[in-house]
């Protein structure tokens, strides 16, 4: 018995979100082998579906097409009320173009990864389970478009739901060298710090905005200058 729920435990539950149904039976079908590791719960082809299913179902997994029936970009809108629900489901979203703005448009709406059509199904299955383990799926090029568009962006400002400061002075000073790219030695070079407190700030920074990765900490970044309070004038 017990090996059967542990069997049961590990298997990895996936919502998808498509333009249109035969795209949704298309990956229902590529998953259906228990082998995998993985079941899909359910599938929609329209965003307020989607959000009824996220919210009955709670899977581990989103795949969330760019577009969807309502429309070319109906699924960022959907990646965005994902994330006001804060759901515990993870997304991965599904675009037909490599170019820049998509690609930083999906890590801003709350997306942890991107996959592309003319990818193989093995490296879709390979991306779900990276997710779902908590990393983020991006190559070097997406992940340098995110540090380009946070290069460009306005300050930072982290606030909790109260509407107070989430970190100090120095923190966010950290995490403005750590999404420009620098590594602890560079941090520490810049702000005359020594490397053991580079450590402690980095891992106090993971702790307060509940992260693990400075990966993660730098979507964290573009996800909260999108969605941030706006900067106090004093």
């Amino acid at each position: 018995m017990h090996d059967v729920q542990q069997s049961q435990e590990s298997i990895v539950t996936i919502l998808i979100a498509e333009a249109n149904r035969m795209n949704c039976q298309l990956v229902e079908e590529a998953f259906r082998s228990r082998r995998n590791r993985m079941a899909i719960v359910g599938s929609a082809i329209e965003s307020i579906r989607a959000l009824d299913l996220l919210k009955q179902i709670q899977p581990d997994i989103a795949i969330v097409s760019a577009q969807l029936q309502e429309g070319p970009f109906e699924g960022y809108r959907l990646l965005r009320d994902m994330r006001a629900l804060q759901t515990k489901t993870r997304a991965i979203m599904l675009l037909d173009s490599r170019d820049r703005e998509p690609v930083i448009d999906a890590f801003r709406s709350g997306a942890h990864g991107v996959i592309f059509r003319d990818e193989p199904i093995k490296t879709l299955g390979k991306c779900i389970h990276a997710v779902h383990q908590g990393q983020v799926w991006a190559n070097s090029q997406h992940l340098g478009y995110v540090l380009d568009a946070l290069s460009h962006a306005m300050p930072f400002r982290f606030r909790d739901a109260r509407g107070l400061e989430l970190l100090s002075k120095r923190e966010q000073d950290v995490v403005k060298l750590v999404a420009e790219g620098m590594a602890n030695k560079e941090i520490s070079a810049r702000l005359g710090l020594t490397g053991h407190s580079v450590r402690n700030y980095i891992f106090r920074i993971f702790d307060k905005v509940g992260v693990s990765t400075r990966v993660e900490l730098v979507l964290y970044c573009l996800q909260e200058r999108q969605y941030g309070s706006s900067p106090r004038s004093d």
